[in-house]
This record gives C-alpha cells, structure tokens and sequence, in this order.
C-alpha cells in the first residue's frame, strides 16, 4: 500500500513539476502565449511564480522565479521520499544535490519523450493546424538544429531526432537514476550518523 501511495504522490508531483519545466523551454524559446496549451501551463503555474517574480527579477533573459519555485517543489518532494525511504533525516546538502539530479533527469525524460511524439506525429499528422503539435515542434526544433547541422537527412528522411535520442540515452545512463539515487542518500547518510 505504502508504495501505492509514494507512486501517486511521486507521479503527481512530477506532472505538476513538468508543467514549470515546460514553462521555462517555453519561455526560452519565445512560443507563441496565444497558443492555448501555453495558455495552460501559464495558469498553471502563475499562482506561484507571479507573486515570487515580485522579488525575483528575470536575469539575462532567464526566468528566474520560475525555476525557484520549481527548484523548491523539486526539493520539497525530495525531501518528502528521503524521509519515507530513508530511516535517517536528509541532510540540506543532499537534498539539494538530489533534487539537482532529479530535475535533470526529468528535463532529459522530458525531451526524450517530447522528441518521440514529435517524430510520430510527423509521421501521422500531416495536414491542417494543431496547436499542440505547433508547440511540440516549437520546443523539439531547437534541440535538434546543431544535429543537423552535422546529420544531413539521408534519401530524404531525417536522423537528427535518432541521435538526439541516443545522445539523451548516454547522457541518462551516465547519471545515477531511480532507486540507485535514494539507495546512495540513505547509505551516505547512515554513514555519515
């Protein structure tokens, strides 16, 4: 039952941890704000970033109240699966390295999953406007431009989405993930008490 309910609380804090991330590709690559799906995100988020952007200016075109209140969430559940996992109390420094790792680790999920829908739907959905799929290209379009750059497609069909994906499967299997991060935080900090 406990992993039950530690698979709902993860999931849903990660949806709502996805829909910050979104909003800062989103902002960074300037998408269009009438599009209704960053409409959306916008709502979404906006009760927690807008009060914070009122102490926290934007720094070199960076939103930075975005990913403070992203790095918190990000922290804050971190923090919540140490405890469940773990018999010892977090340590502040762990937390946050942890909390680092999970959020590149969502951001690379995030645009694995992203480039995979972007390529099945420009299998499937040639005809007519979706704003979703508008979107989609808007984020996956610059990730992939310095892989064509190098790739040129071949009898006419593009292999930047195909590296692009295994160069995120490296990057990922570099990084510790999963269990193996909470399983490195308990056995630190029983070694560290």
């Amino acid at each position: 039952m406990q992993d039950a309910l530690i698979f709902v609380f993860r999931v849903l804090i990660e949806l709502y941890i996805i829909t910050f991330v979104l909003r800062l590709i989103l902002q960074w690559i300037r998408a269009d704000a009438r599009n209704p799906l960053m409409q959306f995100i916008l709502r979404v988020t906006n009760p927690l970033v807008v009060p914070l952007r009122r102490y926290v200016p934007n720094a070199w075109g960076f939103d930075t109240a975005t990913f403070i209140v992203l790095f918190v969430i990000q922290a804050l559940a971190t923090t919540a699966l140490l405890n469940v996992a773990c018999t010892v109390a977090p340590h502040v420094g762990q937390i946050i390295s942890l909390s680092l790792l999970r959020l590149v680790h969502l951001v690379l999920n995030v645009y694995l999953f992203l480039i995979l829908a972007y390529v099945i739907l420009s299998w499937i959905g040639q005809g007519g406007y979706n704003p979703a799929v508008s979107l989609l290209g808007n984020i996956v379009q610059p990730a992939l431009r310095p892989l064509r750059r190098w790739i040129p497609p071949i009898a006419g069909i593009d292999l930047s989405p195909l590296f692009a994906l295994i160069i995120i499967g490296f990057v990922m299997r570099l990084l510790p993930s999963g269990r193996a991060i909470t399983g490195l935080a308990c056995v630190s900090m029983s070694g560290i008490m």
